[in-house]
């Protein structure tokens, strides 16, 4: 059976299938910008269906539409157990696309933000997202780790994660202070999700269902698919969740009927054939 919760940094004790908000205001970064009231009915029937995991950006947006003033809207004041999480790092560029990258200087500004935006005083957990869109530059991260570290030393962040990092960027974020959670692309780096199941780290990959730019092996999961009389899109998230206990998904969706979808794989039991058939 699948342990459903996740104990965060220690203390959080989240369910192991959480929300990603980058949908709720745009479909695509270079998209257009969605209806808000549709986006705080999503939050508002996640909430209602569970879901206490929310992962958001203060780059998550189009226009006047904006991720987190969505999450303030539809769920503020928040529930005791809602725990929100936050990265910086990314800047966005003239096109709204965040190819840029934020000094060490200017990472206060941006936690600042994210806390009027959302109307929190402490922020639950914070990454630091590193580079791009592309994988992990292999860059020194330490310098602007030990900026959000110390912003957690003022009360101002209760967790720390690094996301989009590689195996030095990781151990070298946690050589200046514990690391709670990593967020990079869902790949098969084994010996990294090894790593933060040994430490109790949560391993929360970003785009789980391909995010639009990296196409899933439908072919497989259609077969398992139609045994278990789901979709793909529930296999893929099901087969996370069977990975690792330290492994979260987050779906995205600005669609209830794709967020009803999406919770439903929770209940979703994949045999050691199914797990077989999606691996080999």
């Amino acid at each position: 059976m699948t342990i459903k919760t996740f104990s965060l940094g220690g203390d959080l004790t989240i369910r192991r299938l959480g929300f990603g908000a980058m949908r709720l205001a745009m479909g695509t970064f270079d998209g257009p910008a969605r209806e808000p009231d549709t986006g705080i009915a999503v939050l508002r029937r996640a909430v209602a269906l569970g879901v206490n995991h929310i992962d958001t950006a203060g780059f998550y947006g189009r226009g006047t539409v904006r991720a987190n003033e969505l999450i303030r809207a539809a769920l503020a004041p928040y529930a005791d157990d809602l725990v929100i999480a936050t990265k910086v790092g990314p800047l966005p560029g003239p096109d709204g696309v965040p190819s840029g990258q934020a000094t060490p200087g200017q990472l206060r500004a941006l936690v600042e933000a994210d806390l009027r935006t959302l109307g929190l005083e402490r922020l639950d957990l914070v990454y630091l997202r590193v580079g791009g869109m592309t994988g992990p530059g292999g860059e020194s991260i330490a310098e602007r780790f030990a900026v959000l570290a110390g912003l957690q030393e003022e009360g101002l962040i209760r967790h720390l994660g690094v996301s989009n990092v590689d195996a030095g960027q990781f151990a070298e974020a946690r050589a200046v202070a514990p690391v709670s959670a990593v967020q990079n692309h869902h790949s098969d780096d084994m010996e990294l999700l090894a790593e933060c199941e040994a430490s109790g780290i949560a391993c929360v990959p970003y785009f789980p269902l391909g995010g639009g730019r990296t196409p899933l092996d439908t072919e497989r999961l259609a077969k398992v698919a139609a045994r278990l009389g789901a979709t793909t899109a529930q296999v893929q998230i099901a087969s996370l969740l069977a990975t690792s206990p330290s492994m979260l998904a987050i779906p995205g969706t600005g669609s209830l009927d794709h967020l009803e979808e999406n919770l439903a794989a929770d209940g979703l039991a994949l045999g050691e054939e199914d797990l077989g058939a999606l691996r080999a």
